[in-house]
This record gives C-alpha cells, sequence and structure tokens, in this order.
C-alpha cells in the first residue's frame, strides 16, 4: 500500500478548493431518540464551541454530491450521515469540497477534521488517521458496453489499460494485480490515476482506459447515467471498511462520531439514509474505532 503521507501537498491544494458552509438544517436529527446535543460540552468538552469542517469531494454519487436544487449544498449517503451524526451529538459543521486524492492528506495533517466520503479503514493509513468504521466495502470494475476486452477477473487484467483514483485500495488492488501478471510472465497492468472517479470513467468511455476500478455503488450510479455506454464487468468484495476518518489526538472527536453513528442506527435514521440513497443496507456494520 501507497504510503499517503507523501500525497501531503495534494491536501494543501485541496484546501485552496471551494469552502463552502453547506451544514443544512439539523433540528430534525437532533430531535431522534438517543440523541443528547444539550450534554455536548459534558460528553465532548474538547468540542463545545467548535464547528467541525469534513472535507468531501461532491461528485462521488450515491455518497456525496452537489444538490441539483441547490449547488450550494451537498447531498448524499456520506452527506446526510454526517450531518444527522453531528446534529445528534450537538455539534455544527461545514463541509469543504475538494478532490478526493487530496481530502486524505488534508485530514492525516488536521486541515480538515474529518473525511467522511468512501474512505476505506486500512493499517497504512491509520498510522496518521482514527477510524470509526460503518459499512463493508466493495469495488466495481466498469468497462466500456459490450466488455470487448473480457475482463471478467482480477486475473484478465494482464495487458490492460486500467484506470482508478490516486491513493485508493483499488489503486492497490492493480498495483497487486500487475504483480502477479508479471510473475506469470504476462503483459503488465497499466495503472492511469485520477483525482476523481467521474475522471476514470471518462478515460473508459474515451477509450483511454480499458476498466476502472471505483467503489461498487458509486459505478452503479455512473453506469445509471452513462445513457449505455459503459457496464459493470465483475465486482471485488474484500472485506476494506468503508469508514471517517480523522487525525490522531482527538479522542472526543473520534467518540462523538462513533456514538453518533450508534444512536442515529438505533432510531432508524441511518436505514431511512441508505433507502433514500438506494444503497444496500445489510452492508452495515455496527460503528467500530480503529486506531492502528
Amino acid at each position: 500500500m501507497r504510503n499517503l503521507h507523501g500525497l501531503l501537498p495534494l491536501g494543501i491544494i485541496a484546501l485552496a478548493l471551494t469552502v463552502a458552509s453547506l451544514s443544512g438544517p439539523r433540528a430534525a436529527y437532533a430531535d431522534q431518540a438517543g440523541c443528547e446535543p444539550a450534554k455536548l460540552a459534558a460528553k465532548y468538552p474538547a468540542l463545545a464551541g467548535k464547528t467541525i469542517k469534513i472535507g468531501q469531494d461532491g461528485e462521488s454519487v450515491p455518497f456525496s454530491q452537489r444538490d441539483p436544487k441547490d449547488f450550494n449544498k451537498l447531498i448524499g449517503l456520506d452527506a446526510d450521515l454526517a450531518r444527522a451524526t453531528f446534529a445528534c451529538v450537538g455539534v455544527p459543521i461545514d463541509f469543504t469540497i475538494g478532490a478526493w486524492s487530496g481530502l486524505i492528506p488534508a485530514a492525516m495533517a488536521g486541515q480538515i477534521d474529518v473525511m467522511w466520503d468512501t474512505l476505506l479503514y486500512t493499517p497504512e493509513r491509520a498510522k496518521k488517521l482514527d477510524f470509526v468504521v460503518y459499512m463493508n466495502a466493495a469495488t466495481g470494475m466498469l468497462v466500456a458496453k459490450g466488455n470487448p476486452k473480457n475482463a471478467h477477473t482480477l486475473d484478465d487484467l494482464c495487458g490492460l489499460n486500467t484506470t482508478t483514483q490516486l491513493g485508493t485500495t483499488q489503486e492497490a488492488m492493480l498495483r497487486e494485480a500487475n504483480n502477479k501478471c508479471l510473475a506469470a510472465g504476462k503483459p503488465a497492468v497499466t495503472i492511469i490515476t485520477s483525482q476523481d472517479m467521474p475522471s476514470s470513467l471518462r478515460l473508459v468511455q474515451s477509450g483511454r482506459a480499458d476498466l476502472a476500478a471505483v467503489n461498487k455503488f458509486v459505478g452503479e450510479s455512473m453506469i445509471a447515467a452513462s445513457a449505455g455506454t459503459v457496464q459493470s464487468a465483475f465486482d471485488v468484495v474484500t472485506g476494506a471498511k468503508i469508514s471517517v476518518g480523522t487525525a490522531k489526538g482527538n479522542p472526543d472527536l473520534i467518540k462523538a462520531i462513533k456514538d453518533g453513528l450508534t444512536a442515529i442506527r438505533a432510531n432508524g435514521t441511518e436505514k431511512a439514509i441508505y433507502e433514500r440513497y438506494h444503497v444496500d443496507y445489510s452492508l452495515t456494520t455496527d460503528p467500530t474505532v480503529l486506531t492502528e
């Protein structure tokens, strides 16, 4: 796995992009059973008086996207989960919008408080971030309509031009596939890295890449919006966990995220959000803190 600390300059670039107050109304979430926003100062004293800055890319449908009715508002599974979680514990939030690949190092450096945008936990990332995992992940492999290269498994990628986001577990997956191809004396897997999943999709649509490796649910949304130009070749379920990440040294923040997620799961808010965005609720897991 790539040492993501080496990507730190991109975090600075990400923060130079639009920073918008996109938190939206919170009262409906705060009133849910099990939520105790009035006890913020007692339960999480380090968060009292703070506004939490959450990094998202606004382009990872159905997890993070611009609201077509209000371009200054983010919606999506992760955006709504973040709103509900922090409203439940009583902390206001703002969203910082930047390139996905820059949000990880920005969170590591404390330039944003939280990255909540299809972020996968890995032990390498846990050297710089603490995590709350809440969902099982799957990778979707997108190809041009008809699957002209007949890619059906990772073993079929030898000699293909592939693309994925820089610094992701999908990039590590493709590099592992490349190593297996080379060890077997087969042609290499060419890997073109991009800063976001829409860019990877465009590479497939233009013929510059044979296959794009993306989050499965984002991929399904891309296929639905592609007017029949792309399709799913196959999925890979690895046991990876989708999570929330924050820099080391923020115990009240990580506890508040876990407690808020646990409360909105218990009161049904979480399930309603998953149903709103048509994401398989059976993939959710009990919120769990991982720090190494």
